[in-house]
């Protein structure tokens, strides 16, 4: 693709300090976007901001005041919002039996809470802006179940599917597209201190018939699509970015 594809569009992406939240954001700077880079992690958000000539917002997702001082800011600066991406989330690794309480209801408050804050508020802007589109990251865990992965990430993750899908029925009238990404384990550099061990990853090999691991440039490219006017018919849809895993 080249730089014209999200010339103009002004973008917030949350978790975007690291990981694939940076990798999406580098790539939207790299299309043309203005991109705002939404963490809790100042320091490491503002050196990711820096790097890409982007503009940082500390923003907590799990607060609806945080939210509104974040788009206040977007629209301080930018004069509107055209992309939200909710790319925030957490997973705290305990199998039902053992999770506690406190860490389900931490993990619904990011995973779950954080997207349907930001698109409560995001939705009002981008209709006074005659259109936008919302870009979900949830996993192939919000499309099977897997048996790698805890109950509380998969419960978290489609509930986001389904967020999605609702958001986008109801405000496609609007103009407002809403898609989200379901990806399989990505090559980050939490997963490669998580996989170090031999035997688990090839575990995780196993299962993808591509044979790989995705990338960080896999998923940050499929958000350049959906976030693009290429995909300016694509509304609803659960796009997997997973070498063929949930095609079994």
């Amino acid at each position: 693709m080249s730089a014209a594809h999200l010339s103009g569009k002004v973008a917030l992406i949350t978790g975007a300090a690291g990981g694939i939240g940076a990798e999406i954001a580098r790539k939207f700077q790299e299309e043309g976007a203005s991109v705002f880079v939404a963490d809790t992690n100042q320091v490491e958000g503002e050196k990711t901001a820096a790097s890409i000539g982007a503009t940082f917002v500390l923003l907590d997702v799990t607060s609806e005041e945080s939210w509104k001082a974040a788009f206040a800011t977007v629209l301080e600066r930018a004069g509107r919002l055209d992309i939200l991406v909710n790319n925030a989330g957490i997973n705290i690794r305990k199998n039902i039996e053992e999770m506690d309480v406190a860490s389900f209801d931490a993990m619904i408050a990011v995973n779950v809470r954080g997207p349907f804050i930001g698109i409560k508020h995001a939705l009002p802007i981008m209709r006074t802006g005659g259109g936008g589109v919302i870009l979900n990251m949830s996993s192939i865990c919000g499309l099977v179940g897997h048996k790698f992965t805890n109950e509380t990430y998969t419960t978290t993750k489609g509930a986001l599917t389904m967020l999605t899908k609702s958001v986008a029925v109801r405000y496609a009238k609007d103009n407002i597209r809403c898609n989200s990404i379901h990806a399989s384990t990505v090559e980050t550099a939490l997963v490669q201190n998580m996989l170090k061990d031999p035997e688990r990853r090839a575990e995780r090999l196993g299962e993808i018939p591509l044979g790989r691991l995705a990338s960080t440039a896999d998923v940050a490219n499929a958000f350049v699509y959906l976030a693009s006017d290429e995909a300016a018919f694509i509304n609803g849809v659960a796009l997997a970015i997973d070498g063929g895993l949930t095609a079994y």
